[in-house]
């Protein structure tokens, strides 16, 4: 019996109601909509459920990969033997006074509309920002502005060898964090807001929703911005100025759009995506002297 086989057996034996998927396409789960299999996939629904697959995992020397909502991955097309704990399912919201606490599968989406209804200002920037909270703390995602690291107070995580920790220091740099290794699950985290008018909340996060909208190419899978913003430049500028907008390498392409986002027109694989992206930093190296590093992560 592989290993998998036999993790999925115990899990199924403790916790008959967990969501547990083999040979998963992973392309189901990743907004690129690109990735083979992956051996085995837990989509825990609570944090116990989370809890309980790490430590199951670790007893049998399995290393989990902890995954969000997809949004800023790609994985490999041939899939990986890896045992995967999805926490998209993880949606629990509370608030008190200004401190919301909620769970790492909460949509960034779902979690400002929720701070909007209880009139609580600071998470307007993160309404149109794809993926779950979880994937946002460990990336310091941010637009316009905002980021994660003004407003993350406390984080609860766990650790590969399934102990559960409450963390206050998070080491935030742009788009990373103390968790941007992957050593630790993100269960849940707190968010310090203030107090707001809702009308004027609704009104920002419509007009930041308006300006996505018209400058992103929000009609095609992706993974959001491909490349991290390298010091005193713009790499959408950068690719634009090197003549690279709509660049195509199979079914992947740099959008026509926006030259920071490479889209999936159809039918993209994960060697597409990897090609056009050493095409891209190769030419931009070339005609500018600057280095685009990858903000998407690869997993394969």
């Amino acid at each position: 019996m592989s290993c998998f086989n036999l993790l999925k057996e115990q899990l199924n034996n403790l916790c008959p109601q967990l969501d547990l998927r083999v040979d998963e396409p992973l392309e189901r789960h990743t907004s690129f909509h690109i990735g083979g299999p992956a051996a085995l996939m837990a989509l825990p629904a609570t944090q116990d459920e989370a809890v309980l697959c790490v430590r199951t995992a670790a007893k049998l020397g399995i290393e989990p990969f902890f995954m969000g909502n997809g949004s800023n991955l790609l994985v490999g097309d041939d899939g990986i033997e890896r045992f995967i704990i999805k926490s998209a399912n993880l949606r629990c919201c509370e608030v008190q006074g200004s401190i919301v606490t909620a769970d790492s599968g909460v949509t960034l989406a779902r979690l400002a509309v929720f701070a909007r209804e209880q009139g609580l200002t600071g998470l307007e920037f993160a309404h149109g920002i794809p993926g779950t909270l979880g994937g946002a703390v460990t990336m310091n995602a941010g637009a316009y502005g905002g980021e994660m690291a003004q407003v993350v107070r406390q984080v609860t995580v766990i650790t590969k060898a399934g102990e559960v920790e409450m963390l206050y220091n998070f080491d935030f740099g742009y788009r990373r964090s103390a968790f941007y290794d992957g050593s630790r699950m993100i269960l849940s985290a707190q968010l310090e807001l203030a107090a707001g008018e809702r009308e004027q909340i609704a009104w920002r996060m419509e007009e930041l929703a308006a300006r996505r909208q018209s400058k992103q190419p929000l009609e095609y899978p992706s993974a959001g911005s491909m490349f991290k913003r390298p010091e005193g430049y713009f790499a959408a500028a950068l690719i634009d100025q090197c003549g690279l907008k709509g660049f195509t390498v199979g079914g992947a392409q740099v959008s026509e759009k926006h030259a920071g986002f490479v889209v999936n027109r159809g039918g993209a694989t994960c060697a597409d995506v990897l090609e056009l992206v050493k095409q891209v930093k190769a030419r931009v190296l070339e005609q500018t002297g600057v280095a685009l590093e990858m903000e998407v992560k690869v997993l394969d």
